[in-house]
């Protein structure tokens, strides 16, 4: 029966995997890897939304995972202390002064403890460490008024216990230490410029249009402030994928756009809203695209405002970014400033509307062959009237060769007649 049993087991399993069909298990593939097949998957042909770098609130959507080194993070404590959020900085702000006044109301407790101050209580011929020092709660207490340099005058350390003057020192020195890095800290964390970014706006949309006959990208920027941004000067960075002729794939390449770095028109006088231009030529990323072509590309463009908040002297920067759904071809941005009574009125309603105008479809690079092709039906016309006046004189040339020719046949052939 156990034969049988197994027999049929065995055909079954044979069945099993007779029937069963034939998985292949394909490697497990890098995330970077998996996202990068070929264009001609199905699954690729279906439109995929841009993933930001930042976002238009300035953070950028970068995460920073398996970080093995995180010693790193204590060896710099004070900008670690800073960049937590508040419920944190504040969390260990309360910790460290209550560990630290707990830590040393122990000591204290200890002190009184084993000098056997706690069994002479209301002994008026013993001279205790600290005075009305009568259990742990009072030590506590005593702590924080030495720390804190409240000096009540109820509880005061004597002459008679020189273990309890070296943790005065040890504790007013420490005491010390604690309030300027925990005091230092939390000014420094008050008084970060980034509030102050809130007040940089950036306009919700990038155009793309005609100026001075050239195409250019443009995008507005303006501060909120009365006081103004000192020393403000304006970048942009192009993030798209890209691909080395040596096959190498950069997925999040930086490329500069130029916003008028070599003209000074980057450095910017932020008193009203600017709109900064980016010119379109041969040393664009921007060359060889055209309208069509724009909703296509998967790029972003990542503009960053900098400069010194004149109330504080202190750096301050905002950051904004748009992807190619948030780039207009054709528009231009409505005027914000009018002229009234003797002053000047930014109406930041209109901050960000925008307008259509007439702009051409093409790229930078077919607008500069179109203009090169206008211009040459002249050069055609000179240069072929100058062939033609070769051709024409080399043409005479040849006719008055050959009347020469003929001539001095014509003699020789006289000069033979006459010698026969």
């Amino acid at each position: 029966l156990f034969s049988m049993a197994a027999n049929v087991l065995e055909e079954d399993s044979m069945e099993q995997d007779i029937e069963s069909p034939v998985t292949i298990h394909q490697p497990k593939l890098p995330k970077q890897a998996r996202e990068d097949l070929p264009k001609n998957i199905s699954k690729e042909c279906s439109k995929r939304k841009i993933q930001r770098y930042v976002r238009k609130d300035g953070k950028c959507n970068v995460h920073h995972g398996n970080v093995r080194e995180t010693y790193r993070y204590l060896t710099d404590i004070f900008t670690t202390l800073v960049d937590l959020k508040w419920r944190f900085n504040l969390l260990i702000f309360v910790m460290v002064y209550t560990v630290t006044w707990l830590f040393f109301g122990m000591i204290w407790w200890l002190i009184a403890y084993m000098r056997g101050d706690m069994d002479h209580i209301g002994d008026s011929t013993w001279t205790p460490c600290v005075s009305n020092l009568n259990g742990f709660v009072s030590a506590f207490l005593f702590s924080i008024e030495t720390e804190t340099t409240i000096g009540y005058g109820y509880r005061v350390i004597t002459d008679k216990c020189p273990e309890g003057i070296i943790l005065l020192l040890v504790q007013s020195v420490l005491g010390s230490i604690v309030n300027a890095f925990m005091v230092g800290c939390m000014f420094v964390k008050i008084s970060q410029p980034k509030k102050r970014a809130e007040t940089l706006v950036f306009s919700t949309n990038a155009v793309i249009s005609m100026r001075d006959g050239k195409l250019c990208l443009m995008f507005r920027v303006g501060d909120l402030r009365n006081s103004h941004i000192v020393e403000a000067s304006i970048r942009a960075k192009l993030i798209k994928s890209k691909q080395t002729k040596e096959g190498e794939f950069i997925p999040l390449n930086q490329t500069d756009i130029n916003v008028g770095y070599y003209t000074g028109d980057d450095r910017l006088f932020l008193v009203s809203p600017l709109i900064i231009s980016h010119e379109i030529n041969q040393q664009s990323p921007f060359w060889e695209i055209s309208k069509a072509q724009l909703p296509k590309e998967e790029l972003e463009i990542v503009v960053i405002l900098e400069g010194m908040v004149e109330a504080t002297g202190m750096t301050c920067q905002a950051r904004s970014s748009y992807i190619t759904s948030e780039i207009l071809w054709g528009y231009r941005f409505t005027p914000v400033l009018t002229l009234e009574d003797g002053f000047y009125e930014v109406d930041y309603n209109s901050f960000h509307e925008t307008y259509e105008t007439n702009t051409p479809v093409y790229s930078a690079k077919e607008l500069a062959e179109m203009a090169s092709r206008a211009e040459l039906p002249l050069t055609w016309s000179v240069s072929s009237k100058l062939d033609q006046h070769a051709e024409l004189e080399t043409e005479e040339e040849e006719k008055n060769q050959e009347d020469q020719n003929e001539r001095n046949g014509d003699v020789a052939n006289l000069e033979s007649e006459s010698k026969v």
